[in-house]
């Protein structure tokens, strides 16, 4: 880090990672006393972290991750108070947490992970309170019981304290039971301690986690039987690991609540009993090394079953009710079609009777075109189409009717290509132009990533969504190539036919590239929100990278499951932001994705990461560092060849 820098005494952000610096974080870094951010992350940095950066009063961001650092971790540093994301990760720290770590009120980011650190976790941690969001400490030689005090930490959404002991170490153990008021910490999402020491039960108020996605419990010295209020942790997705522990007694029906779980290993313990009918679709690994546990998937008889009787007879009564069920739905769905085929009828009845030379004229100021045709391929081919307008004007009228040239209107709508909906028919009312299309079986992208994505039946389609995205990517590199920006890419313009494949709609006639600037004006800024470019904000001009941009977001929704603006990003920021900020904040791409997908194989999350790389291009707030659609597809089809 050159000594120059020094002379920056009023800087405010010094981000330097990334790169291959070398040598110790100088003395002068202290010096900085404006310097609010120093994010120095993924270098080649040595020596030990510099006790004066604690004379940094306004210091709220110190992110030194994968570096070479040595020595202890500083009490200086958190003497302001200010501190509010540490992330000292992959390095070679050595000594204790300091105690000094209760005075930063507001850190809400803590990754420490991947050192040498040695002792308990202080109880200090506890007066950090509600504002800890992310603590990570795993791969450490920690010792001690897990603090009580981590239940007032109610906001913590990450406790990873996963593989604190390595097999080959002595003294590297955390031990003792787990507190009852663990679970007081109402947003923990992630709650890692397999492979520790821990002992006694597993306490029943873990019901009270509601919104885990992950419980890894295994590789300890649990004993007991397993709660039935994990059961009520509906949210459980990646896994429940409680393998290889001293775990008795049966399995609790209630683990069969856990619909979205991708994982279960309750293996190697002394469960007894009966499989529940609930987990026999898990398979046998779940539940191998458990001698006196029987039934399917093991393949294992338990004998007489003196309950036969009873459970028949709810699984009938269960199959006689979805029977009923399915009945009903199937004839309330046909009297729905029925009823709009009627309807339909009759509107067809009444238009053709206005219909004039191939213009139906449905109200003195409304123009259709090939609304209501005998044959379908003539609708598609839109050879009769006439787009009539006002000489001096956009609007309609019956007085000053003109027929304009045909080509800018074929240009859209006629343009053949496998992921572009193809209009039947338009119809013009005042200045506004409505494109018809077929009904899509399968609705819109938006509806599979955030409503059907969301029920309890959803399974993991990665590849499915992988498709989806090359489908939409080929679409509106065509589109480019003939010269046409899209004005609004979204997920909600995204059909989905019967086989789920992809077809672009919503694509405005009127917006022709200028083919000398590869852009075209629009009088307001279009798109939807979460999808709009940042520079569109000051250019008023829509471009190709803008429309790159837009796709990059559509991408990272098919990655992440997540709407483009969520409350839960915080108040202005976006799904671009929050994915392209997640190193900031301490989190790894995998903790960005769908876990849901990325956790089901390695192939998966490695496309998924390939893809993610894509989104990031597409997605750069530099429009001229965006990729062209046509190179992003070949990106994609390269990732898609890897299936």
């Amino acid at each position: 880090m050159p000594d120059e820098l020094a002379k920056l005494e009023r800087l405010q952000e010094l981000h330097i990672s990334g790169n291959n610096l070398t040598g110790s974080v100088p003395d002068w870094v202290g010096n900085l006393t404006h310097l609010r951010v120093f994010s120095a992350y993924e270098n080649s940095l040595s020596g030990v972290i510099p006790k004066n950066l604690g004379s940094i009063s306004q210091l709220e961001v110190l992110n030194l991750h994968s570096n070479q650092l040595r020595g202890e971790i500083p009490e200086s540093i958190f003497a302001s108070g200010r501190l509010q994301i540490l992330i000292l990760t992959l390095n070679g720290l050595n000594g204790s947490i300091p105690e000094s770590i209760g005075k930063c009120k507001f850190l809400s980011n803590l990754r420490i992970g991947n050192n040498r650190l040695i002792g308990p976790v202080p109880p200090s941690i506890g007066n950090v309170g509600g504002s800890l969001t992310y603590f990570e400490a795993d791969n450490n030689h920690l010792r001690g019981e897990i603090v009580p005090e981590f239940a007032q930490c109610s906001n913590l959404t990450l406790l990873n304290l996963a593989s604190l002991s390595k097999l080959d170490l002595s003294g590297n153990k955390f031990s003792g039971s787990l507190p009852e008021t663990l679970c007081n910490m109402s947003r923990l999402q992630f709650l890692l301690l397999d492979h520790n020491f821990l002992s006694g039960e597993i306490p029943p108020g873990i019901g009270s986690c509601g919104r885990l996605l992950e419980l890894q419990m295994g590789s300890n010295f649990l004993s007991g039987s397993i709660p039935p209020e994990i059961g009520r942790i509906r949210n459980l997705q990646i896994t429940l690991n409680l393998s290889f522990n001293h775990l008795r007694g049966p399995l609790p029906r209630e683990l069969g609540k856990l619909d979205k779980l991708v994982s279960l290993d309750v293996s190697n313990n002394q469960i007894s009993g009966e499989i529940p009918a609930e987990l026999k679709e898990e398979p046998p690994s779940s539940f191998a090394g458990n001698k006196e546990l029987c039934g399917d998937p093991l393949n294992s008889n338990c004998g007489a079953d003196t309950n036969y009787g009873a459970d028949h007879h709810k699984v009938s009564y269960k199959i006689i009710l979805a029977v009923v069920g399915s009945g009903l739905a199937v004839f309330a769905a046909v009297s729905v079609v029925v009823g709009l085929f009627m309807l339909r009828e009759k509107q067809e009845s009444d238009a053709k009777a206005t219909m004039v030379a191939g213009v139906v004229v449905v109200a003195p100021q409304i123009v259709a075109g090939n609304v209501f045709v005998d044959s379908l391929k003539q609708a598609v081919d839109f050879d009769s189409i006439v787009k009539e307008t006002l000489r001096d004007s956009n609007k309609i009228s019956n007085g000053h009717l003109v027929v304009i040239i045909r080509q800018s209107c074929r240009r859209v709508c006629c343009s053949r290509h496998a992921n572009l909906m193809r209009p039947i028919g338009y119809v013009i009312y005042e200045d506004v132009a409505l494109l018809l299309h077929r009904h899509m079986s399968n609705g819109t992208l938006a509806q599979l990533l955030h409503e059907k994505a969301a029920t309890a039946e959803y399974e993991p389609d990665w590849p499915r969504r992988l498709s989806i995205a090359v489908g939409v990517a080929e679409g509106l590199a065509f589109l480019h190539h003939i010269a046409i920006i899209h004005l609004d890419i979204s997920s909600g313009n995204i059909f989905l036919d019967s086989n789920f494949s992809a077809l672009i709609g919503e694509i405005e006639i009127s917006k022709l590239i200028d083919p000398s600037k590869g852009t075209a004006s629009i009088s307001a800024v279009a798109g939807s929100f979460g999808y709009i470019p940042p520079e569109y904000a000051y250019t008023m001009q829509v471009t190709v990278p803008g429309n790159v941009y837009s796709f990059g977001v559509v991408l990272l929704e098919i990655l992440t499951s997540r709407l483009p603006a969520d409350e839960g990003f915080g108040e202005g920021i976006d799904l671009v932001k929050w994915v392209h900020s997640a190193s900031v904040r301490g989190e790894t791409p995998e903790q960005i994705m769908d876990a849901r997908l990325s956790t089901v194989s390695f192939a998966w999350r490695t496309q998924m990461l390939a893809v993610l790389k894509v989104a990031l291009l597409c997605t750069d707030r530099a429009p001229a560092k965006r990729p062209k659609m046509k190179k992003v597809v070949e990106m994609l089809l390269e990732v898609k060849g890897n299936q």
